[in-house]
């Protein structure tokens, strides 16, 4: 695209000179001359034409001078627009008066159009890098937009209906939550009736931050939620996942994973620890106990690995909360953690309290804590109690 130049003043031997000197920038398209004689000419010729980049303005002109008209630039709020201010050799008051209004530079009449051709030069090169700018910006713009709206579909795929399962309203109580760190993040959590008494429990945290992060987490929750709906063993079905999952990885990312199957009648709970953070429960008499590690590695970091299984009972009015390591480790302003000592205390103050209340009441505590300190990783909690 050739650079507009709108030259305003009122002498026509001016639009001689210019068209005679750019000739052969005017013949190669890179410039491309307009001519106006006052100030109301050369603003009607810009609302028209609302693509002009150099104004050349004489200052001293009939009807309305260049420093009324550079104001009236100046109110068009284009920083892509620059103002070449042209006057007399002695008037410098007005010259100075025009750079303190924004004008990009100036020229004295008569006119050295070498030196002029200099300063247009470089102010096409303030030119170019500030619509380079101001495209960047927009794609930062649009990138932003379109990851709020992945967020809010990430949010969308997870179940929010609390309680999920009414008819087993009598025999136990599920809350959960996500809090991303980024507009999208890469913890999830599921849940999913299997058969009439048992459901399906998942709590994951993908590696990694972002956007490939959030797509490995759709990759890795559609998998689990497929797989785990056959009603194989938790073991079982994190080894089919695994396997999945180690040929579709890019960049050697990968989920830990913490699966359950619960009874929702015997409140025995299957589950398959694949790296995941242990579950904490809280018992009926308040105490809290933190689940053994089972030694298994992450998913999707290792094809043809064997999971270990365990079995946990729930006793009624007992709870487990799953979660994130968003939650332990989260750091305040000193650089400090949460902590699992302070996370088993908080829990221990929420004993006896529905899921729904002890999920709110962690997540109160870790921004408590965390205070003005900026989020660092996803927040998930999940808690199942046996009624």
């Amino acid at each position: 695209m050739p650079v507009k130049i709108l030259s305003v003043d009122d002498e026509n031997d001016l639009e001689l000179l210019l068209t005679q000197y750019f000739r052969r920038k005017i013949r190669k398209g890179e410039y491309e001359f307009h001519f106006a004689h006052n100030g109301v000419e050369a603003l009607t010729m810009m609302l028209k034409e609302k693509d002009f980049d150099i104004i050349l303005s004489d200052i001293n002109m009939p009807e309305m001078d260049g420093l009324t008209l550079l104001t009236k630039i100046n109110e068009m709020r284009n920083p892509a627009l620059k103002c070449i201010m042209v006057s007399a050799y002695g008037d410098m008051g007005n010259i100075r008066q025009a750079m303190n209004n924004g004008a990009f530079d100036f020229a004295t009449k008569p006119i050295d159009l070498d030196d002029l051709s200099v300063t247009i030069e470089k102010a096409v090169e303030q030119i170019d890098y500030i619509k380079q700018s101001q495209q960047e910006h927009s794609q930062l713009e649009s990138i932003k937009t379109d990851l709020a709206v992945a967020g809010e579909i990430q949010q969308a795929i997870l179940p929010r209906i609390f309680p999920p399962f009414p008819e087993y309203d009598p025999l136990m109580d599920l809350s959960a939550l996500m809090i991303p760190a980024k507009d999208v993040g890469g913890d999830f959590y599921d849940f999913f009736r299997i058969d009439d008494d048992h459901i399906g429990l998942v709590m994951a945290d993908v590696s990694g931050k972002g956007v490939p992060a959030a797509i490995f987490m759709a990759v890795s929750r559609t998998l689990i939620r497929a797989m785990g709906m056959r009603g194989d063993a938790p073991a079982k079905t994190i080894e089919q996942v695994n396997t999945l999952l180690c040929k579709e990885s890019v960049d050697c990312m990968f989920v830990t994973v913490f699966y359950a199957i619960y009874n929702v009648k015997t409140g025995e709970m299957s589950y398959c620890n694949a790296g995941h953070n242990a579950p904490f429960i809280i018992h009926a008499d308040k105490q809290v106990t933190q689940l053994a590690t089972d030694g298994n590695c992450m998913v999707g970091a290792i094809e043809g690995l064997n999971f270990k299984e365990g079995v946990l009972q729930l006793q009624s009015g007992e709870t487990i909360v799953m979660y994130t390591d968003g939650v332990n480790e989260a750091t305040n302003l000193s650089f400090e953690e949460y902590g699992d000592a302070r996370f088993e205390s908080t829990l221990q103050q929420l004993a006896g309290m529905s899921c729904g209340d002890i999920t709110k009441g962690v997540l109160e505590s870790v921004k408590a804590f965390t205070g003005d300190a900026p989020q660092s990783d996803d927040i998930t909690l999940l808690s199942l109690k046996r009624k």
